[in-house]
């Protein structure tokens, strides 16, 4: 789990070290059996159900909907994500989707469409997702094609498809993102609650990945919303998204931390027990250099998370920098230390049903969702470039 003198940090108070350590012995105990991986849609089902059950889920919604803290706490977020993805990554995964598929709800929307979708989430009544890219549209939200008119009665017609969508298939709400028209790119996009009966939607594919999870394809073919069902004003939906991604994208990278911490302890314990040439594993420089390597990678990574959850528990109103930062370099880094377990165990690291294979798969697609290594390079510098500006001509930035 996460390591006891990391949670010793300013960063934190009593009352997420008493969380981390009850959630840490929940987990352990509960959740290995309630996980299939040949049956990963059952397995979400229970996973939320049980975690909603013991109270876990309100970590996901505000105070004013039986959650934790009033606003959203991400330093609470990023433990429970870590301490998930530590045991096992689909429970990190159905945690996850919980907040991400609610955010926007919670943050914009109005005290009825809070009231119908976040107690269901807090209670794992409800399964949630969040319905942004498309085929041509992932990283690139400006090149949305999915549309949402007005209809004669003031309701709204969508059309279009979403691909990649977690919880495709078994969501019972989705929060979905089509372009409006009120301005050109990003600034003309809506958000959007949508039932998963919604007549007009159908999900026209379920996705198969290295790592299973419940992923599909999602098409709007005249589907009829009514008015209410929009999120916060027309054209606000890029900012609304955004604002959502910077609370839930340092937590991308706290469940890469989680892993990565999984597959060090495994190594550590592998290199332990593992006798090669008369003695352990561990007692060859190469096997500590290893270690070393992953100590000191895990342990910068969770300083940027925690960094980047702190400051927006503080009030700071964007993290964009500071998340971007802590998602690259956690995920980046906990693929490093996944794979040196690996080479650790040998050929038994590639075998299925061993840890450090799951993890392997698992920790693939961080790197990608929410914002490729890539993306988060474009962002940090941007970011960068922008505070160099400021800083050059100070009355002008004003």
């Amino acid at each position: 789990m996460l390591p006891a003198d990391l949670l010793s940090l300013p960063f934190f108070e009593d009352r997420h070290r008493d969380y981390a350590a009850r959630l840490a012995d929940w987990a352990a105990r509960t959740v290995p059996g309630l996980v299939d991986h040949h049956d990963v849609d059952g397995s979400c089902r229970r996973l939320v159900a049980a975690m909603g059950e013991a109270g876990w889920l309100k970590a996901c919604v505000p105070g004013e909907q039986g959650g934790l803290t009033p606003a959203l706490d991400v330093r609470t977020l990023c433990i429970t994500r870590a301490t998930l993805g530590y045991v096992e990554g689909l429970a990190d995964f159905a945690f996850a989707m919980q907040g991400l598929g609610t955010g926007v709800v919670s943050l914009f929307g109005t005290p009825e469409q809070k009231a119908l979708c976040c107690p269901p989430v807090r209670d794992g009544k409800a399964i949630a997702a969040f319905a942004l890219s498309e085929p041509d549209a992932g990283s690139d939200v400006a090149a949305m094609a999915t549309t949402a008119t007005r209809t004669a009665d003031g309701g709204w017609r969508l059309d279009g498809s979403k691909t990649w969508i977690s919880n495709g298939g078994i969501a019972d709400r989705y929060v979905v993102f089509a372009r409006t028209g009120e301005a050109p790119g990003a600034r003309g996009i809506s958000a959007f609650i949508v039932p998963a009966d919604a007549p007009g939607l159908v999900i026209a594919e379920r996705i198969d990945v290295i790592a299973p999870h419940p992923l599909a394809t999602l098409v709007f073919d005249d589907c009829r919303l009514p008015a209410d069902a929009l999120i916060g004003k027309a054209g606000g939906g890029f900012a609304m998204a955004m604002a959502n991604l910077d609370i839930f994208r340092p937590t991308v990278a706290a469940a890469a931390l989680g892993m990565g911490y999984r597959a060090l302890d495994e190594a550590t314990r592998r290199a332990k027990s593992r006798i090669m040439f008369g003695a352990p594993l561990a007692d060859l420089q190469l096997t500590q250099a290893s270690l070393a390597d992953s100590v000191a990678e895990l342990e910068a990574a969770a300083l940027l998370v925690f960094r980047a959850a702190w400051a927006k528990d503080q009030g700071k109103p964007r993290i964009t920098k500071e998340a971007a930062i802590a998602k690259m370099v956690a995920t980046e880094n906990a693929q490093k230390v996944i794979d040196r377990a690996i080479q650790v165990f040998g050929g038994l690291g590639v075998k299925k049903g061993e840890k450090v294979e799951e993890l392997y798969r698992e920790i693939r697609a961080l790197r990608i969702y929410e914002g490729a290594t890539e993306v988060q390079k474009v962002v940090i510098a941007r970011a960068h470039l922008a505070e160099a500006e400021a800083a050059a001509f100070p009355k002008a930035a004003e």
